[in-house]
């Protein structure tokens, strides 16, 4: 199996994904709304991290390959600046809506949920995918990282459901929050050329190819939630291209601001 710069570019974006998500998740680590979620939360962050972690390796070893240079995991985490993080833009918006914009807000648990729920709808579909895929190690990260994703969607598919069909605040919530995110999983489904090169060389599947199966278990999740799906959207945001939401720079200022002080430092 040849390495190309797709391969390496498709690497990065499970990563960046990954660990962004972990990132924000792990902002509720002790301001949970009950200790059992902030446990909850805290352990699917370390779940997402470790998936990160075991990417960033496997990118490493990619790029040795294709280019000579050595990199390590801190060095994708800290030291890359914003338009190199490939990330989806849904993963590194805040727990809370858009009208607070860029202002301290309180944190809006069911922003997070819904988050939660439909990035591990599609990651549970994705992980499937590539546990055939052509590059073994990674089918190997995917044979262990779907464990954890189905636990992650099993999760958040209960808490969307006791919001959508509990009192009437938190059905509001849970529907204002659909409303706000859901645009943003166009981008999940945008068709690209790194994704036809990982599709042609059987290294994973095109991620439109999912979309099916993705939309149908939302529909069924949101019915029994008795929430409503909202008007599609025209607008794809671009995260994994590099360009960003405003919010980017202040999750990768908190996440890498001790590493760059430091630089070097080991614990």
């Amino acid at each position: 199996m040849s390495t190309t710069p797709q391969h390496l570019q498709y690497v990065l974006r499970l990563a960046d994904s990954a660990l962004i998500l972990g990132q924000r998740n792990a902002e509720w680590t002790g301001h949970g709304p009950v200790l059992e979620e902030d446990i909850a939360l805290s352990n699917m962050s370390l779940d997402l991290i470790g998936q990160a972690r075991l990417l960033y390796q496997h990118a490493a070893e990619l790029e040795k390959t294709l280019t000579g240079n050595t990199r390590t995991e801190d060095d994708y985490a800290y030291f890359r600046a914003e338009r190199e993080f490939a990330n989806y833009t849904l993963v590194e918006l805040p727990h809370y809506g858009p009208l607070a914009g860029t202002a301290h807000a309180d944190n809006d648990y069911a922003v997070t949920i819904v988050r939660n729920f439909l990035f591990a709808s599609l990651m549970a579909h994705l992980w499937t995918a590539l546990t055939a895929s052509s590059d073994a190690q990674l089918a190997a990260i995917a044979a262990k990282s779907i464990k954890e994703t189905r636990y992650h969607l099993h999760h958040s598919r209960e808490w969307l459901i006791r919001f959508g069909d509990g009192t009437d605040e938190s059905h509001r919530r849970a529907q204002d929050a659909l409303d706000y995110l859901l645009p943003y999983t166009r981008e999940f489904f945008s068709a690209d050329d790194v994704e036809t090169v990982i599709a042609d060389a059987g290294l994973g599947p095109k991620t439109a190819d999912l979309e099916a199966a993705w939309s149908e278990d939302v529909r069924e999740a949101l019915d029994e939630a008795t929430l409503t799906l909202p008007e599609p959207a025209k607008h794809v945001t671009t995260g994994k291209h590099g360009e960003h939401s405003e919010h980017m720079g202040y999750v990768l200022a908190e996440m890498q601001s001790i590493a760059r002080q430091h630089p070097g430092a080991t614990w």
